[in-house]
Order: structure tokens, then C-alpha cells, then sequence
């Protein structure tokens, strides 16, 4: 998710937790954070879960607010001195991909407020499967023989499929995560992927790893293609005056299938420098993915909650 507006834009009201409609998960809610917690295990450690993830995310938004010019600045391989624990994630999730181009650390933001709020509930002993979905960034946490499984929802209308992660397959601390980004979703793409969807040893990383991904599935100058500065858009905008993408207008056959190539090439780099664990790619029907490996790389470099 790339989009300084994600974090800044209006904004007024303070911390929110309520129920989803149905009343089966807690949903907390601050000015563009919507989180989705999910924390299964006995009665008594689900209900602190639930409180830590309170506890944590009630500062999470005005912590970002605070730095947002480091987080809107591009990204390098040594990171920025970020002060938040949050800000601190997602400068570790971009920082890999600096030298490849373009990356701001806003790339990882939705990805890392999930990242932090999973932390603090995952400090409860005893609990089995835990998920903090952040508008559809999910990050896992897996006791040993449970699983996880998301759908994979197209931003065009019917869905995707759906991904999932077995426990087996993360790392030793028992941690993962899932994002989705595309031309069509709720940030900004330099790109015109409907959607591509990453798994990787956390969400902030997923999120950082489909937001490049998106971005290189295009055709530079295709007719077809609609643009305009991001930040004419959305002045804010951490893309500044680079042209994203506004109406993808019929492909033929061969044109998505080039722009999904663009895309998987760098898909692939990345699973091939333990980067991601897998990628799948979408455009107008048509699908490519990645081979995954059989376990997600370890997170060495991501910060300890």
C-alpha cells in the first residue's frame, strides 16, 4: 500500500473498537486503519489478546503521523532512523528493495500496523491461530499443526480462489503474512494488475513485496493505458508527480500476458533472494504465479515486537 494519504487523510475522531456486523470478531478503527482481529485459543487468553490489541493500536496512528516525512521519503538500504516501532517495520520491509528502484516506506504501512498489533497479542501465552487482517493485509501468527486460509478477492468481481498457509510452513516463531495490491485497490499503482497477492514472513514484507510486484506488471505508453500524477490526485501523496494508473481499457491476449511477464520476472527475484514465499499475479482474467518454496525464508530482519 503505497499512499501517504493512508495515514494523513481525514482523520478526526479517535480510537474505535466495535464488533464486524455479524458480532463475531473484534474490529478496530482509527481515522483509515480498519482491523479485523482474529484469536482463537482458551476463553481467558483470547480475551487479553483482545485487550493488548487495544492497548497497542490506540497510539498506532498518531505515532505515524509524527514521522510521516521520513516514512514518505524513498526508502534505502540502510533504512532511515525511524523512532515508532511501526515506522521501524516498515522502513526493515522496503529497505530490500531500494536499490531495485522506487520505494518509499509507505509501501509497507498497511502491512505493518498489522505486524504491530499481531506483536502485542502475540505476547498471551496459549493461543493457537491469530490473524489481524487490515483491510485485507493479514498478519498470522500459527500454532504448530493449525492453518490459515484467506480468500483471494477480485477488486473486478467474481473471486480469485484462495490462499492458504499451513503452520508447517513458516518460520520458527510461528509468524507470516498475506497482502494484496493492484491498479483497482484503495492505494495508488505506478501499474495495471487487477491484483497481485504475496505471502511472505510478514505482512509488512507481503505488502511492500505486492506493491512493486503491482507496480511492474504494465505496458509503458499503451493506448489503452489511463494515467495521472499521483499527486494531483491526492496531494499528499508519497508517489509525488509519478503517473499512476486510472482506467486499464481491453488488452489483447498477448498485452496482459506481457505485463503479467514484467511482473512475475520480478515476482521471481524476489522469492529467489528469500524475499517472498509466493506470488500470484492478475490481470483480465488471466493468472500467473510464482513456484513457491516450501517454507517461508526466516525474518531476520524485521523487528521484534
Amino acid at each position: 500500500m503505497s499512499a501517504a494519504g493512508a495515514v494523513s487523510g481525514g482523520w478526526r475522531e479517535g480510537p474505535v473498537a466495535t464488533l464486524t456486523p455479524d458480532g463475531t470478531r473484534p474490529r478496530l478503527m482509527h481515522g483509515p486503519i480498519d482491523l479485523i482481529l482474529l484469536a482463537e485459543g482458551p476463553e481467558i487468553s483470547v480475551r487479553m489478546a483482545h485487550r493488548r490489541a487495544w492497548e497497542r493500536f490506540r497510539t498506532i496512528l498518531e505515532e505515524l503521523v509524527a514521522e510521516l516525512p521520513a516514512l514518505r521519503a524513498p526508502a534505502h538500504p540502510g533504512g532511515p532512523a525511524m523512532r515508532g516501532a511501526v515506522a521501524r517495520r516498515m522502513a526493515a520491509a522496503t529497505a530490500p528493495h531500494a536499490a531495485a528502484g522506487f520505494v518509499t516506506p509507505m509501501a509497507a504501512v498497511a502491512g505493518a500496523v498489522a505486524d504491530e498489533v499481531l506483536g502485542a497479542m502475540a505476547t498471551v501465552a496459549g493461543l493457537t491461530r491469530v490473524a489481524v487482517n487490515n483491510g485485507g493485509d493479514i498478519a498470522l501468527m500459527l500454532a504448530p499443526g493449525t492453518g490459515f486460509r484467506a480468500a483471494m478477492a477480485d477488486m473486478r468481481g467474481p473471486g480469485l480462489g484462495a490462499v492458504e498457509i499451513a503452520a508447517a510452513q513458516l518460520p520458527p516463531h510461528g509468524r507470516g503474512g498475506i497482502a494484496t495490491s493492484g491498479w483497482r485497490g484503495r492505494s495508488h499503482s505506478l501499474g495495471i494488475a487487477d491484483a497481485v497477492t504475496v505471502v511472505a514472513r510478514s505482512a509488512a514484507a507481503a505488502d511492500a513485496a505486492a506493491t512493486l510486484i503491482a507496480n511492474a506488471v504494465d505496458l509503458p505508453g499503451h493506448p489503452a493505458i489511463r494515467r495521472e500524477p499521483a499527486a494531483a490526485l491526492a496531494p499528499d501523496s508519497d508517489l509525488g508527480d509519478r503517473a499512476v494508473v486510472t482506467a486499464v481499457g481491453p488488452l489483447a491476449p498477448a498485452d496482459r500476458q506481457a505485463a503479467l511477464a514484467a511482473g512475475l520476472a520480478r515476482a521471481e527475484a524476489m522469492a529467489g533472494a528469500g524475499l517472498i514465499h509466493a506470488a500470484s499475479l492478475h490481470l483480465g482474467g488471466d493468472a500467473v504465479e510464482t513456484t513457491p518454496a516450501p517454507a517461508l525464508p526466516g525474518g531476520a530482519n524485521e523487528p521484534e515486537s
